[in-house]
């Protein structure tokens, strides 16, 4: 697992990501109405990351490991770069010289958990300012930041509020189309999913992991590696709530709207409020709730007519 910035592009093969194992199986027994049975069921496969950054200090070269995260193998080269990057400490796909994997294969997933990411001389990372050091679980992106006042990425701006639309019609397909491409969702129900979308309702990518911010950010690091950043007329699709670090991690990214299947937090909707990013959530069978910058809905017409405003409120 080696990504080198002199050789294009910076992500790994499609077929070293595909072949990556992401799921385990598993004995179980059924209870049921029936009785019990004895039968095979497959698991998510959860390991933990390490991600260290090799960085220059004057002309001394240092390393420095900056997370631990319980993730599903794969794609963790784009994870890395999309945690990196999301937290605000690389700006550009030219300030990675080197992604690498380290140690032997182990575990269920047989993969290497510790990723490093070696920066460029002219990278600068200012390690007091960001307080951000922290062991971070499959379920929660900020745990153990060191204050409150360390969860927002500094130099963050407001999203222009003119570009990029869509029609409502739209959101409602939104799922299916992220759940024909989710193959682990199906064999374990135990993953969750983040995917890209344009402005027609085209899916562009997919990724699924057991943490919700790590599928997040293997999406976003795939398109940051790419140098396709800022992504000003794309939306963000989550397969679960839309909390404060996943609404962050796209506004750092650039991305005007963001569409989750269940609820947003209140801290969520206070950002989005902030930097002008649209936040949809609780998308089920046609309706949704807008929860701020409805002026991205270019139309009503195809909305269903039975919604009203008390389907908003719940």
């Amino acid at each position: 697992m080696q990504t080198t910035h002199s050789k294009l592009p910076l992500l790994p093969s499609k077929a070293t990501a595909s072949t990556q194992a992401k799921s385990v199986e598993m004995q179980v027994t059924r209870f049921s109405a029936a009785g019990q049975q004895q039968m095979a069921d497959r698991l998510a496969i959860e390991e933990p990351l390490e991600i260290r950054v090799e960085f220059f200090d004057g002309d001394a070269e240092k390393t420095k490991s900056v997370s631990i995260t319980m993730r599903t193998p794969g794609h963790d080269e784009e994870l890395a770069a999309g945690f990196l990057f999301t937290e605000g400490i690389l700006r550009s796909p030219a300030d990675v010289i080197q992604i690498v994997g380290c140690g032997p294969n182990s575990g269920a997933g047989h993969s290497q958990n510790t990723v490093k990411i070696r920066l460029a001389p002219h990278a600068t990372v200012h390690w007091p300012k960001l307080e951000r050091h922290f062991y971070s679980t499959s379920s929660c992106g900020v745990c153990g930041k060191a204050s409150l006042d360390a969860l927002e990425v500094p130099g963050l701006r407001p999203i222009a509020r003119d570009g990029f639309q869509i029609d409502p019609s739209e959101i409602s397909f939104l799922q299916a189309k992220v759940r024909a491409h989710q193959s682990v969702f199906d064999q374990t129900g135990g993953l969750h999913g983040a995917a890209l979308f344009t402005a027609r309702g085209e899916l562009l990518e997919v990724r699924e992991d057991v943490g919700r911010h790590n599928a997040v950010d293997k999406l976003l690091g795939a398109q940051f590696l790419a140098g396709k950043t800022p992504l000003s007329n794309h939306l963000l699709f989550l397969s679960g709530r839309a909390s404060f670090e996943l609404v962050q991690k796209a506004l750092v990214a650039g991305v005007p709207m963001i569409v989750a299947v269940g609820a947003p937090s209140s801290l969520a909707v206070e950002l989005a409020k902030r930097f002008n990013i649209t936040l949809i959530g609780f998308v089920r069978d046609g309706r949704f709730n807008v929860y701020h910058g409805d002026w991205r809905l270019i139309s009503t017409s195809n909305v269903a007519p039975q919604m009203t405003q008390n389907d908003f409120s719940q």
